[in-house]
């Protein structure tokens, strides 16, 4: 009780003030209003009068221990008045709610972690939040470029999702289903070469509802984003918007939306081993799901920390169920339309490799539906919008459980 207190107003705060100044991409100052805006935005982020302890990772970051009911999400209109829910209400793996999977066989990867643990740990009754220092743009900061995407054609007589996107290159395994409740996978942790700074790379889970145009969306997973972090680390997030990325959502808590309820994950913190083509294979294992009671869509990791939730309050389809479920990896530039085509790398830059494993890869993939058992989809579709570019491979046949393999390094001979 003395701490919950405590990270109410009534115990001496930790955290050290850092004067951070905020420049365009070109090296042009930020003037007068926008300016202001940006300012008070990072400092809600970084305000010292939240922080009840700060640690420096050996990485550089700062991860500050954020008191839980003063964390970013509740400046949201539409969680005025919201009431944390501390852990789902049943376990989806179907075991004890924190603990356990579904799944009996045993990976052959092993489970990366975060670097900033090494130098300490946030007291319960906070979220560690890593502190932002600067960033190379600011318009629409923390969220995805927006598109306006084109349609593709109907295949089996299925109603798809829009894939094709404008400076957005996927290459994905998908399902489409009446409504899906939750998608799991263990994605393979890469450092794939990002050309430019307003450039990312992810490997990531996503569900998906509504139309190509405005559609609703909660993803997690790596990424490689130096817009948004400000250098080119690998590193977790969740993402979430309600209208295709035009005027909401945001990663990890770069804007209201995501609660989070743990203190042992720090969302946009770098993640550490990294696969290597000749030592281990590393991987993260997400899973998206929707608590049938309260309707919160969960972001949980490693099969045993529920990291946090979006509430349903921020859309208006995925509280009855998402439409769709992707795997696989996603390139965002402003090279993709016309050559030259960027060299940013997906996956870790090689092509499906599923003899060495050499690339980006998706295994025990897996979804929620209205059965609400834990399973591999009865359907899924292979899908790359630049086959010569980022390439998929779906391995189903002759192996117990079906694997998927992604990437490619962008800009090559077939590739112009």
């Amino acid at each position: 009780m003395e701490y919950i207190l405590g990270c109410k107003g009534f115990i001496i705060l930790l955290g050290v003030t850092f004067v951070i100044s905020y420049e365009f991409a070109k090296g042009e100052i930020i003037s007068g209003q926008k300016s202001s805006y940006i300012g008070r935005k990072v400092n809600h982020l970084n305000s010292n009068g939240n922080v009840v302890k700060s640690i420096q990772s050996e990485d550089g970051d700062i991860i500050d221990c954020v008191c839980i009911y003063k964390q970013p999400a509740f400046d949201h209109p539409a969680l005025k008045d919201h009431i944390i829910q501390m852990t789902p209400t049943y376990d989806p793996n179907g075991k004890t709610v924190t603990t356990g999977s579904a799944d009996t066989e045993t990976s052959t990867t092993v489970m990366a972690s975060q670097i900033w643990r090494k130098n300490g740990s946030c007291p319960e009754g906070t979220i560690p939040v890593r502190r932002i220092h600067n960033s190379n743009s600011f318009e629409g900061y923390g969220r995805k470029q927006p598109s306006f995407y084109h349609r593709v054609k109907q295949l089996n007589d299925i109603k798809q999702p829009n894939l094709q996107q404008p400076n957005h290159s996927k290459a994905i395994l998908l399902t489409v289903g009446y409504m899906f409740s939750g998608a799991k996978g263990d994605i393979k942790v890469w450092n794939p070469f990002v050309e430019s700074d307003d450039e990312y790379s992810t490997s990531r889970v996503s569900l998906q509802s509504g139309p190509y145009y405005d559609f609703e969306s909660i993803e997690s997973g790596w990424a490689v984003n130096p817009r948004v972090y400000g250098d080119r680390k690998t590193r977790l997030f969740v993402y979430w918007t309600a209208d295709a990325s035009k005027t909401t959502g945001c990663f990890d808590v770069t804007c209201p939306g995501f609660v989070q309820v743990s203190n042992e994950i720090a969302l946009g913190a770098a993640i550490y081993p990294i696969s290597n083509p000749n030592g281990l294979p590393y991987q993260i294992t997400i899973y998206l799901f929707k608590d049938p009671d309260t309707g919160n869509w969960w972001m949980q990791y490693g099969e045993k920390i529920n990291v946090g939730y979006w509430p349903p309050k921020l859309f208006s389809l995925l509280p009855s169920g998402a439409e769709s479920a992707e795997w696989g990896g996603e390139v965002y530039s402003s090279k993709l339309e016309n050559p030259p085509h960027t060299a940013t790398a997906m996956g870790n830059g090689h092509f499906p490799d599923y003899i060495s494993g050499n690339s980006g890869s998706v295994k025990r993939i897996r979804i929620l539906d209205n059965s609400r058992t834990l399973k591999f989809p009865e359907w899924v579709y292979s899908y790359t919008d630049q086959y010569n570019c980022y390439g998929v491979d779906y391995v189903g046949d002759y192996i117990v459980d079906p694997e998927f393999y992604f990437g490619g390094p962008g800009r090559n001979h077939l590739c112009p």
